[in-house]
């Protein structure tokens, strides 16, 4: 599963914020990242922080960083995909099973797409 380093810009901060994620699913030129803090009831703060600004740095597998667009996955799209990821990586399914939040699927996607 590639790793990807994900730069916010801190919703109250408003300094860059940067972490480490994987992306269990790939499509073309859109990535996918899984919001799920290990089945917590909270979302992360990236999360937060990308739906407040969803212009994002991203750098896939140590590669050149590059300015992203985020978008949450709506419902239509988080049911296609949704079953593709857990079928795979089955820790995604139980950390679903954990919380009451349904796990946000996030969208990166090349700027200026």
């Amino acid at each position: 599963m590639p790793v990807v380093e994900l730069t916010t810009i801190g919703r109250k901060s408003g300094q860059p914020r940067s972490c480490m994620l994987t992306s269990p699913y790939q499509e073309g030129d859109r990535t996918y990242i899984v919001a799920s803090r290990g089945g917590d009831d909270h979302n992360p703060a990236w999360f937060l922080n990308l739906v407040d600004n969803p212009d994002v740095t991203v750098s896939i597998q140590g590669g050149v960083a590059q300015k992203m667009r985020a978008e949450v996955a709506d419902s239509e799209e988080r049911a296609r995909v949704w079953p593709l990821i857990t079928s795979k990586h089955t820790n995604y399914a139980n950390y679903q099973k954990k919380t009451q939040r349904e796990i946000p699927l996030v969208v990166l996607t090349p700027a200026g797409n």
